[in-house]
């Protein structure tokens, strides 16, 4: 049997790929503690852990018809982001990818009621919800998946495509991390407003309600209550969580969703970047199982 042995929230902020002068000018001084945090938890955790896949649920990548697991051999080349190419540049990447992988994952999608289609296109572009991950937490030889998150689901199209993700991990044999990695609540200053918000300060944070909301729902994390960030959806929309949040929830989907109960260390600050909550959430496999009582973090 395949399985999870950990999985994070995971923040992948363009500023992390800037040089740390930069940062520190952006942030008064002080670095942006999500860049640390990779850090941290790469030493701390992925160097002891096994496992031999990642597939990253890409808040980046949005597709229309189907979500999309990459399929090719290997990934590899430069990156430069057509959005914010200033900051992110020519960024070095060489991904292993496990075709076989992907199309067993595709082959869950019709049980339960979903299209995912596997895709091996060498052209196929790279998002750098994968590429600022990878950056800092890949080790070596495992392989790198990204999933996308359809621009047209809803909470309900991603926790199905979850459960196949789910299915098909436990089916596979394999030892695998899932990164959903994506913000919180992202919502963006308007341009002639953002470069006085840059600061990692939660008073630069869009507005109060969005992030009450972020810490509300960091809160029930920290206690391993899944539930309830699954049965508040509808409220946390509200507050246009990045990719309807799609990448947590098919995460949490292919754990077991609401019965989902492992707590979150988290392994940053809860930080703003021009107005959206940015944060690292871990999740470690308790040792009951993904739906089994677990003390909740500190």
């Amino acid at each position: 049997m395949g399985e999870v042995v950990g999985c994070g929230l995971l923040a992948h902020v363009p500023t992390v790929m800037l040089p740390e002068h930069i940062r520190h000018e952006l942030n008064n001084g002080r670095d942006f503690t999500v860049v640390e945090g990779f850090r941290r938890l790469k030493r701390e955790v992925l160097e002891k852990l096994d496992y031999d896949t990642v597939v990253v649920l890409d808040s980046h990548w949005f597709t229309t018809v189907e979500f999309v697991i990459t399929s090719e051999a290997r990934r590899r080349g430069k990156y430069t982001s057509d959005e914010l190419p200033r900051g992110m540049s020519q960024v070095p990447y060489d991904l292993p990818g496990d075709p076989a992988f992907a199309e067993l994952v595709a082959s869950k999608a019709s049980k339960h009621g979903t299209w995912i289609t596997p895709i091996a296109d060498p052209c196929l572009p790279i998002q750098y919800a994968t590429v600022n991950v990878a950056a800092y937490l890949q080790k070596g030889s495992e392989s790198w998946l990204s999933m996308s998150c359809a621009q047209t689901g809803e909470t309900e199209d991603f926790l199905r495509v979850g459960r196949a993700l789910g299915e098909a991990i436990a089916e596979s044999g394999k030892k695998v991390l899932l990164l959903a990695s994506g913000a919180m609540s992202h919502k963006f200053w308007p341009l002639q407003k953002l470069r006085q918000h840059e600061a990692a300060g939660v008073e630069h944070i869009f507005s109060p309600e969005h992030s009450a909301a972020d810490l509300e729902r960091i809160e029930w994390f920290k206690a391993g209550n899944h539930a309830a960030v699954i049965k508040t959806m509808p409220e946390f929309l509200k507050f246009k969580p990045e990719a309807n949040f799609g990448h947590y929830l098919m995460m949490a989907a292919a754990l077991g969703e609401e019965k989902l109960s492992a707590p979150g260390r988290l392994f940053s600050k809860y930080e703003n970047s021009i107005g959206t909550g940015q944060v690292h959430i871990w999740f470690d496999r308790p040792q009951a199982g993904w739906t089994g009582k677990a003390k909740a973090a500190e």
